[in-house]
């Protein structure tokens, strides 16, 4: 592998004067960061990207019940088709890499076009195998586009803040997740009913031109191009990948998939939940999603400033710890009750979920660090594939979603388990000291 250039550190890791000043009382502007012009640029950009990511996520889980009568999907069918399209998020494993080789911003432009587009394509789907395939593809996309967000804000923002802003950047991501649950309201009014609410998401086709002069090219990657240090070869970042630190591989691979494995059927399946089981309609959801979300997704923030305060592994173990019983207190509890649960399993979820996401930017060099992000990525993917997979036989023979969802939580659980035993401790420091290149 390449060598660290001597004077890259130094001149990366010296903050802005902003970001050492005192932080509002107020609890609403403490939670803005204090960043340069430069760095909230990059933030906006790759927050633009991941709230519509977020928008075709939502779309599936809570129309799940009307796509699923439209293309009459069998009900034992139903977490195979959903498996199916978790696992377009493998293809982004041959997408991400060529952002250490070519540059994060140029890849997360041709990301995102990709994105819209083959988002836009599902609304004209005649049947559940062309659903399938436009939404796996898209998910191609939007997991590469995820990845070379995550690792560009990673890179511009100060050691001190990393956790806090990656957390901001999730919080706001999804509210995509809200605008889905808006237009859900109006699925019975908008024209083609669940089609019409993928056309929306061509919408950020028109972002590509203003975006291009907007964003600039990480500060890291501009160093290796400069030190000659930029993997020249399509191959060179994943080969990298397994050879510089591979227990670090491992470990973060195995708690991308066993969270998502004991999570993801938790997650899609409850819009279905609610609908079917306490009788709420579509309106209702989206009310849940809408403002009940806004707190929940609180966590993201919260748990990006703690992990940066108090520690990365023990903050991020906990909150996935905590997230396993709640969610077999949401699918055993009645009445609505269900929405205060729910709004405190997201507040845990998304804490958590910020921690690995920042954890997967932040263990492997510049080199290959789009590559490591997407490998969580895809084990995430993989898990959560898995998880649907499982939920589905669980359901054949005990005839019940939500009980298959409650015995899957124990891999939640062990995934708490993996972080704090197999985690380093990362907060506060320079991605350089973290990682530092190997020859």
């Amino acid at each position: 592998m390449m060598s660290q250039a001597p004077h890259q550190e130094v001149a990366l890791s010296t903050s802005d004067q902003k970001a050492t000043s005192r932080a509002p009382r107020n609890f609403l502007a403490r939670q803005i960061p204090p960043l340069t012009p430069r760095q909230w640029r990059v933030f906006g950009v790759s927050t633009t990207a991941g709230f519509f990511d977020m928008y075709d996520s939502a779309l599936l889980s809570l129309a799940l019940s009307q796509i699923q009568s439209g293309l009459g999907v069998a009900e034992a069918r139903l977490g195979a088709m959903l498996s199916a399209i978790r696992l377009g998020y493998l293809a982004s494993f041959l997408i991400s890499p060529l952002a250490d080789v070519f540059g994060r911003r140029r890849l997360l432009l041709y990301t995102i076009l990709g994105y819209a587009l083959f988002t836009g394509l599902t609304a004209l789907a005649p049947n559940e195998h062309s659903f399938i395939a436009a939404q796996f593809v898209s998910r191609a996309f939007s997991g590469a586009e995820a990845t070379v967000s995550l690792v560009i804000l990673a890179e511009e923002v100060d050691a001190a803040l990393r956790g806090w802003v990656v957390g901001l950047q999730g919080a706001l991501a999804i509210s995509g997740y809200g605008l889905a649950a808006i237009v859900f309201a109006l699925i019975d009014v908008i024209p083609y009913g669940w089609r019409g609410l993928y056309a929306l998401a061509l919408l950020p086709l028109v972002l590509i031109v203003p975006l291009r002069r907007l964003l600039p090219e990480s500060k890291r990657f501009e160093a290796e191009q400069l030190d000659k240090m930029r993997p020249a070869r399509l191959l060179q970042p994943l080969i990298a990948l397994f050879k510089t630190y591979p227990r670090r591989l491992v470990t973060v691979v195995s708690v991308g998939f066993l969270n998502a494995m004991g999570a993801s059927s938790a997650t899609f399946l409850f819009p279905k939940y609610l609908q079917e089981v306490h009788r709420w309609s579509a309106p209702q959801v989206s009310f849940l999603v809408v403002f009940g979300g806004a707190l929940g997704i609180l966590g993201s923030v919260l748990g990006g400033q703690i992990s940066d305060r108090h520690g990365r592994r023990a903050s991020g173990a906990l909150f996935m710890l905590v997230g396993a019983p709640l969610t077999v207190w949401l699918y055993t509890t009645g009445g609505n009750l269900v929405a205060e649960i729910w709004i405190l399993r997201l507040f845990f979820d998304t804490a958590s979920g910020t921690i690995i996401s920042v954890y997967s930017a932040e263990l492997f060099p510049t080199s290959h660090r789009s590559a490591a992000a997407s490998a969580q990525i895809v084990a995430g993917t993989t898990g959560g594939a898995l998880g649907l997979l499982l939920e589905t036989v669980l359901y054949g023979l005990i005839g019940s979603h939500w009980a298959a969802i409650k015995a899957l939580t124990f891999f939640w659980a062990a995934a708490a388990l993996v972080m704090y035993l197999g985690y380093p401790e990362t907060a506060g420091q320079e991605l350089e000291a973290i990682s530092p290149e190997t020859p």
